[in-house]
């Protein structure tokens, strides 16, 4: 496994980047990036709940039909 490389720093518009080697690549599209002292530490981020998924979709607005729901027959044990 590669412990350590050197990479290219640019500017992209008005916001400095690196570009990340493929065998450096984060799995997602998420990173979270923070700064430890003198060091920028990059990790992927984990995964949305389904719930903030959920929170995040549109509400439907049609009307769904009444669905029966009789009584269970009776069962003989």
């Amino acid at each position: 496994m590669i412990a350590e490389r050197r990479v290219k720093i640019f500017r992209n518009g008005r916001n400095q980047a690196v570009r990340i080697p493929r065998e450096f690549e984060l799995p997602g599209e998420d990173a979270v990036m923070r700064r430890d002292g003198a060091r920028l530490i990059i990790e992927a981020a984990a995964p949305q709940s389904l719930i903030a998924l959920l929170a995040t979709l549109e509400p439907l607005d049609e009307d769904f039909p009444e669905i029966p729901d009789p009584l269970a027959a009776p069962v003989d044990l």
